[in-house]
């Protein structure tokens, strides 16, 4: 059960922040949700590079094969998860912010503009 929980934690984060950004009635709420999700990931992330009694790559102390060693390229995309992730935020935030400015309310039901 423990290999599989991380997975299903990733999931239910996931579906938390679906749910929430399906019934968000703002927009600045609704990138918080957004951001749930892709916490989700991060989990989602860890779980795959994690390895038992696993250390970190550096060679120098370690004769080969001694133990096992986590993967970086897992690491690597979890870094640039994060950073995405930020950027995407602050750039929906600015968004959420321009568009309660201009239309005066940040409510989605509001906007008449966006129906088709």
């Amino acid at each position: 059960m423990m290999h599989v929980l991380p997975y299903v934690v990733s999931g239910w984060i996931f579906l938390v922040g679906c749910y929430g950004l399906a019934t968000s009635r703002h927009l600045v709420h609704a990138v918080g949700c957004l951001a749930v999700c892709q916490a989700a990931t991060y989990v989602l992330l860890l779980a795959v590079g994690y390895r038992e009694g696993g250390t970190a790559p550096v060679h120098s102390d370690l004769r080969p094969h001694s133990r096992p060693l986590v993967d970086p390229v897992v690491q690597a995309l979890a870094l640039t998860d994060v950073v995405v992730g930020a950027t995407v935020t602050a750039l929906l935030l600015a968004l959420a912010i321009q568009v309660a400015k201009h239309h005066g309310t940040a409510d989605p039901d509001e906007l008449s503009e966006l129906r088709g």
